[in-house]
């Protein structure tokens, strides 16, 4: 199974042929970040789902308290990259409403219920991402 840098390089070289499909049949894409401190180009698998003519991630972080480093530079700055297969592209990234995330997080957790245990393991409240593409 890949996992981190690894799953990225192998998913960005073959165009997801490896790493599109990842475990217990989810999918993932590659989402690209600019590091609020370091300026520096950061990209992280992560499971997707299409929702309309968006993207939803969840920053989850495995329920730890604090939120992933790819969701802090996305309230840094907004502009990301996106790979889904060989499909590139800019999107923007928002956090769902309070009024839209009960529909999304349900999507979400159809795909990988763990992020429900994940919830009850942390008082941070998991965000939805939305990818907009630009």
């Amino acid at each position: 199974m890949l996992f981190g840098q690894e799953h990225v390089k192998r998913y960005q070289e073959t165009d997801g042929e490896v790493g599109h499909v990842w475990e217990n049949g989810t999918t993932t894409l590659i989402l690209t970040t600019t590091g609020r401190k370091s300026g520096e180009q950061r990209s992280t698998p992560l499971i997707y789902r299409t929702h309309g003519d968006d993207l939803l991630v969840v920053a989850s972080h495995g329920g730890a308290d604090v939120s992933p480093l790819w969701y802090r530079n996305i309230e840094a700055d907004p502009e990301v990259h996106v790979q889904v297969k060989g499909d590139r592209f800019t999107a923007r990234a928002r956090t769902a409403t309070p009024q839209e995330k009960p529909e999304m997080w349900r999507k979400m957790a159809e795909v990988w219920p763990a992020y429900d245990e994940y919830q009850t393991k942390t008082d941070r409240e998991i965000p939805v991402v939305v990818l907009e593409r630009v």
